[in-house]
């Protein structure tokens, strides 16, 4: 039996899953119009390499990456580019994009088709059709998949890890994900196995979907031993890639390191299923499930919709707004961006868009720290939130970097359990930004 662990820190927000945890996977037909970001991951952004009046068809190349650290984008609707240009984004500010006014036909480029023996490719084949295909992380950090799959010669990866934790509140894409397509996903896992050349592999998933752990134990036993189904307990941020390792392998990843470091890689679920469509079919990321719920849309739902699609053509299609709704946030209530227009378009990071009501809305202002040390207490990572949002506050960004602000990773524990409504999060943002700054200067 594998001794499961935890982790340090962490809270217990309201799960509120039952918003949208039942409700099947529905389809949106194509959008009439698409906003596609030249950068919707970690890295470098993408170049077009379409132009306004272009042709284009379903799952076409449309920017092309110029180094190693990024992904090409695809178009997700047939039609014409119809300008290229700076657009809202939903992680913030404007962003070069390819509006893609839509001809109704849906015409997909006829090498997206089920290869023959797919498993039969070789690493390198495999790698580049993940590359190509322009997958990236699609828990929300959007790092690109390819580059994980490339560990150096001298970081061997023993222990792959599928995140099926899905910690945030109110988001159930991944649940559904597990539920309706869990043969899709040990496909991905066997790909990701094949690459790293590694023997044992974990899916992690919260005791909260008692459903998917079962169907993922059954499968489990049809892969055979070097495949484990771990029943996580429900606590956030338990799908944070850190806290995932240590609560299942009980290796800790080193401040400033990566899960390499200590031979282990994670991979969300949703990945897993993107990287056997792109292998098995040569189908590029074009779509994706992406949870609508919370307090203040009129039908919460978990739709398959195409990347590029505005929010408010989205939510249209969830019934639209009740009369209370007050926010609405690109991700879940702990890590997401809270939106000022809904003309901001999925990207390949959305996993959930979250419509708060006016009551869940409220926010009251900041006091001064009162010294209770709970931040302390709940930061996973280790960290003294109350003395770095001082330092901080002061400017202090040498000392902040000193005291691990490039650590935070953002999960919001500290904010949430702080008596005093303390910003935490907004303060150390604003600190890694300063940090960043310096250390690029320097370079």
């Amino acid at each position: 039996m594998f001794k499961k662990l935890s982790f340090r820190g962490g809270v217990h927000p309201p799960e509120k899953k039952e918003l949208s945890e039942n409700k099947p996977i529905e389809k949106m037909p194509p959008p009439s119009m698409v906003i596609i970001p030249v950068i919707q991951h970690i890295g470098a952004p993408a170049e077009p390499c379409v132009e306004v009046g272009e042709s284009v068809k379903v799952g076409q190349k449309i920017a092309e990456p110029k180094a190693f650290v990024s992904v090409p984008s695809h178009a997700s609707i047939s039609g014409t580019v119809k300008s290229i240009d700076k657009m809202a984004h939903p992680v913030g500010g404007k962003v070069l994009s390819i509006v893609i006014e839509g001809d109704g036909n849906d015409d997909m480029l006829p090498d997206i088709k089920q290869i023959p023996d797919y498993m039969q490719q070789s690493v390198e084949e495999m790698r580049d059709r993940i590359k190509q295909a322009g997958i990236a992380g699609m828990g929300g950090a959007a790092f690109p998949t390819h580059v994980k799959l490339s560990p150096p010669a001298g970081k061997p990866i023993d222990k792959l890890i599928l995140n099926g934790a899905e910690c945030e509140p109110y988001l159930t894409s991944d649940a559904r994900l597990m539920l309706e397509h869990p043969n899709e996903i040990i496909e991905g896992m066997k790909i990701f196995m094949k690459i790293l050349d590694c023997h044992d592999a974990y899916i992690g998933i919260e005791n909260n979907k008692p459903e998917a752990i079962r169907i993922f134990q059954k499968l489990a036993k049809e892969a055979g031993n070097n495949f484990q189904v771990i029943g996580l307990n429900v606590k956030y941020p338990q799908g944070a890639e850190k806290q995932l390792i240590k609560a299942i392998t009980n290796r800790d990843v080193p401040a400033g390191g990566l899960p390499m470091d200590v031979g282990c890689l994670v991979q969300n679920v949703g990945t897993a299923k993107a990287v056997y469509e792109a292998v098995s079919s040569n189908k590029p990321f074009y779509e994706r499930v992406v949870s609508v719920t919370g307090e203040g849309i009129q039908e919460t739902k978990n739709v398959l919709v195409r990347v590029g699609t505005t929010f408010g053509e989205l939510i249209e299609f969830c019934g639209g707004l009740k009369d209370d709704a007050l926010k609405i946030i690109n991700g879940g209530p702990m890590m997401g961006i809270a939106q000022f227009a809904m003309d901001v378009p999925v990207i390949k990071g959305t996993s959930g868009i979250v419509v708060l009501s006016e009551k869940q809305s409220k926010l009251p202002a900041p006091q001064p720290c009162i010294g209770c040390a709970r931040c302390v207490d709940s930061c996973p990572m280790s960290l003294m939130p109350n003395y770095l949002a001082a330092l901080v506050e002061h400017k202090r960004f040498d000392d902040a970097h000193k005291n691990g602000v490039l650590d935070c990773i953002e999960c919001g524990c500290c904010s949430y359990v702080c008596p005093s409504k303390i910003r935490h999060v907004h303060l150390f943002k604003f600190g890694k930004l300063e940090v960043n700054k310096k250390l690029k200067s320097a370079a």
